[in-house]
């Protein structure tokens, strides 16, 4: 089950206090236009993509495997290239396994680096502001090892055969 959720954040870059442009500054540059974030929840997971993509540029996705294909085809649809998502649990993990599978470029952020931002938290602004860090190339990957959500394979029983 997909439910649009329209949300904005509005970014002045250059800005001062006043909301006059300081001098010598510039405006942040958009380096990753398909960029897309997802803040990872246990029962729910919140998808934004760049705001001009679509009508509702933030939705809710289900954490069942069929949620998280529509949401890659959301997201194929939508030009998304590379994927951000944060989690502060395991629940990361089908999430980047599927979109891995339809060869998105997906990195993990450490929730800690991404949320220093004053001011009141919910799903909806925490996957947005995502997106926008995303997009203007200011998130840096955990590492994740490849294999690190498959089961160890057990050494073969061979050695008492």
């Amino acid at each position: 089950m997909t439910v649009g959720i329209a949300h904005t954040l509005h970014f002045e870059g250059g800005r001062g206090m006043t909301g006059t442009k300081s001098p010598g500054s510039d405006a942040l540059s958009m380096v990753n236009p398909g960029a897309a974030a997802i803040d990872i929840g246990s029962t729910m997971h919140m998808a934004a993509i760049n705001p001009q993509a679509d009508d509702s540029p933030v939705r809710a996705f289900g954490t069942f495997t069929g949620d998280l294909h529509d949401m890659a085809r959301w997201f194929k649809a939508s030009g998304v290239t590379s994927v951000a998502m944060e989690s502060t649990g395991v629940y990361w993990i089908p999430a980047f396994e599927v979109l891995e599978e339809h060869g998105f470029h997906v990195i993990l952020v450490n929730a800690r680096y991404a949320k220093n931002v004053p001011g009141r938290k919910t799903d909806v602004s925490d996957a947005a502001w995502l997106q926008r860090l995303h997009s203007y190339g200011l998130l840096r990957g955990s590492f994740v090892p490849r294999q690190a959500w498959r089961p160890c394979v057990p050494i073969s029983d061979s050695a008492s055969a």
